[in-house]
């Protein structure tokens, strides 16, 4: 197990079994009470999204109408916005030096399984102040929480063909969003502007099934990183700081030998305010040799952990097996083999809707009454 500094101490509770997205059984183990249990897969509509040969948009940088989600869709963040469920999701085309572009498009829903798109993308690099970090590799894995005054706020992912940074951007309606650039620019005297940063899960109060972000000892916390897990805060939700000790960044949370998280780990959706702690959905890589035996190499498939609301940084509980993982045709074979990233989670209509992307090709939903 990694050794995390001592001030954030790590509470592990041994368990036995792995949880797995297929059980219809619920789980029933005092010591796993608190987490979100059991998910099904609704393999009668997944995959709920897939690219299209037919969208086309034109393109402010390359000057030229483009096949802008030929390639692949996948990692949706989910909001709900009056009384209708929209997921915003990454699609890439097939052109460029890195094979494909990443912008956002936008997808809504009255059921919560079959989705209409909106025809072009409502979020990509353009020939403005934040090109230089968002071309040509684009703008990757939205999450989405709301503010108390209704104001969206999306963690994004920008790739400039050398590093990828955690971006900020904001909305009033889903459709036109305003650019605020990497999330750290200003935390350190913009120390932490090159740092390698992804994944931003706000920590949020789910209220009327959907995330809007709350303060904990008058800050807004988020979790980020994708090696281990790394916290940081902000008086905005814009201007974030890493919270650091000695200078340096430090986890809350990392990888475990010999179990399916064995190679990294990485925040799913916005993190769950409950009455037990903070409830995080991560994604993890499995590492073999050294890894879960029973998965593939390089199986990416997702726990959950339950931290102290009030103190975000302390791990109370964790469990020791994947609860989703690659097991359909389309999650086992795609641009990447043997993927699910989680990154959407509402609660819509009576239940919760998990939303990843497969393979990194494809998105799917999962559901718990």
């Amino acid at each position: 197990m990694k050794i995390v500094p001592f001030i954030f101490c790590t509470i592990l509770i041994s368990l036995s079994c792995n949880f797995r997205a297929q059980d219809t059984t619920p789980i029933q183990s005092v010591k796993s009470s608190w987490a979100l249990l059991p998910f099904t897969k609704v393999d009668s509509v997944n995959p709920i999204l897939t690219p299209s040969d037919n969208a086309f948009f034109d393109d402010p940088i390359l000057n030229k109408k483009i096949k802008w989600e030929a390639k692949d869709v996948f990692n949706p963040a989910a909001i709900i916005r009056n009384d209708t469920l929209f997921l915003l999701y990454r699609a890439e085309d097939s052109i460029g030096k890195f094979a494909g572009t990443s912008r956002i498009g936008l997808a809504y829903s009255n059921d919560g399984l079959h989705f209409t798109k909106h025809p072009t993308p409502v979020f990509y690099p353009d020939n403005d102040a934040f090109k230089k970090w968002e071309w040509e590799g684009g703008c990757e894995d939205p999450r989405v929480v709301q503010n108390e005054e209704g104001m969206y706020f999306m963690t994004y992912t920008s790739y400039d063909g050398d590093k990828a940074r955690l971006m900020i951007a904001t909305s009033a309606n889903l459709y036109h969003w305003t650019k605020h650039g990497p999330a750290f620019a200003n935390a350190g005297n913009g120390k932490f502007i090159d740092t390698w940063s992804k994944s931003g899960s706000i920590i949020s109060d789910y209220e009327n099934g959907t995330p809007v972000a709350k303060k904990i000892n008058g800050k807004y916390w988020m979790y980020w990183g994708d090696t281990d897990i790394f916290l940081a805060t902000s008086d905005d939700l814009i201007s974030w700081t890493p919270v650091t000790a000695n200078d340096k960044i430090i986890p809350v949370f990392g990888p475990r030998p010999g179990e399916f998280d064995s190679q990294l780990v990485e925040p799913g959706p916005p993190a769950i305010i409950t009455k037990n702690g903070i409830l995080l959905l991560y994604n993890s890589r499995n590492k073999l040799p050294g890894g879960d035996t029973s998965l593939a190499d390089g199986t990416y498939a997702a726990g959950q952990a339950l931290l102290d609301v009030k103190n975000p940084g302390i791990i109370i509980d964790r469990l020791p097996g994947y609860f989703i993982n690659p097991d359909k045709p389309y999650e086992i074979e795609g641009q990447v083999n043997q993927v699910c990233f989680l990154e959407g989670l509402v609660h819509y209509k009576n239940k919760w809707f998990l939303y990843y992307g497969t393979a990194d090709s494809k998105i799917a939903v999962a559901t718990k009454n």
